[in-house]
């Protein structure tokens, strides 16, 4: 009797054995097809990138430079005055400029006195010929007043120019210039960063362009800091380059073989705007960071999912 039961006894233990072990192998499986999931096909990356546009700032005349009113990473306003170029050519022109204007008018108004005289005459003390190269000569003197006019114009906003300033709100950045420099007419010589125009690229594999959209909300987090940047999607890539798209010298498609047996997935950049930067983080063009899509539409894995991958991330 007590050896039946303690048989029965053993294969209760066994069975409940093999229960749990089944339970636990099927868990695990759910656990591995949900996170194999959420890592192939849930839009996140950890490839992301903060960008900003740079104003590269060029002297619109050619002159030596004879004073910086900069510093290297100084916060500028729009109109600030950045370096100044020599003044002394520019005023003698503009001088020029006035004293021809004196001259150009002073020839209108007697070029003006005299075809109105020579017009008061009837045909029998001159000419319609002689009429007609005073008329002329009038008409000369007018447009030779209007050029002097568009001269000084022209001298008045090169003297403006000497001084050069900043076009945007905004960082100088890699300062290399000192006084006694030659300044080139278009050439930049100054970098300002525009505080207004940071964005943030990130790129996606393709596997996971299905469920991003524009305008689906995004969390990005930089390398350096813990608190998210809050943005939404802005725009997404036409096109990237192609390896197999240059032609060979016949002109014919220059196709690379492949003998490897697992395709990797193309990453395609998105463009996300920043809608805003908690307080204590820093923004700078170059630095890293995760991007995660959250809310949007399609999306297989919740915001917390999501987060745990990540804290899983740092971790290992």
């Amino acid at each position: 009797m007590s050896a039946a039961l303690a048989i029965r006894r053993r294969s209760v233990v066994n069975l409940l054995r093999y229960t749990a072990t089944g339970v636990l192998v099927a868990a695990a499986l759910v656990v591995a097809r949900y996170g194999w999931r959420v890592y192939v096909t849930s839009p996140w990356t950890r490839d992301g990138m903060v960008r900003v546009q740079v104003a590269n700032v060029a002297a619109q005349i050619s002159g030596q430079i004879v004073e910086v009113r900069t510093r290297d990473n100084q916060h500028v306003h729009k109109g600030d005055v950045l370096y100044v170029i020599e003044t002394f050519d520019f005023e003698v022109a503009l001088d020029n400029a006035k004293a021809t204007i004196l001259t150009r008018e002073a020839d209108l108004v007697v070029k003006k006195a005299q075809n109105a005289r020579r017009a008061a005459l009837t045909t029998l003390s001159t000419s319609i010929e002689e009429k007609q190269v005073f008329d002329g000569n009038e008409k000369m003197a007018e447009a030779a007043f209007a050029s002097a006019k568009a001269a000084l114009s022209q001298a008045e906003v090169n003297l403006h120019r000497t001084e050069v300033r900043s076009p945007v709100d905004g960082y100088v950045t890699n300062l290399l210039m000192r006084v006694g420099d030659y300044a080139r007419a278009g050439t930049p010589n100054l970098s300002v960063i525009d505080e207004h125009s940071y964005w943030i690229d990130a790129y996606f594999e393709e596997t996971k362009l299905a469920n991003i959209h524009v305008g689906d909300p995004v969390e990005a987090t930089l390398l350096g800091f813990q608190s998210p940047i809050n943005g939404k999607i802005e725009s997404i890539t036409g096109g990237i380059s192609a390896a197999n798209a240059a032609s060979s010298t016949q002109g014919l498609p220059n196709v690379d073989p492949i003998f490897t047996w697992v395709r990797l997935a193309q990453r395609i950049p998105v463009r996300i705007s920043i809608e805003q930067v908690p307080p204590g983080v820093w923004l700078v063009a170059g630095m890293t960071c995760s991007v995660s899509v959250i809310g949007g539409k399609g999306m297989p894995v919740a915001k917390r999912d999501r987060g745990l991958l990540d804290r899983l991330e740092n971790l290992l």
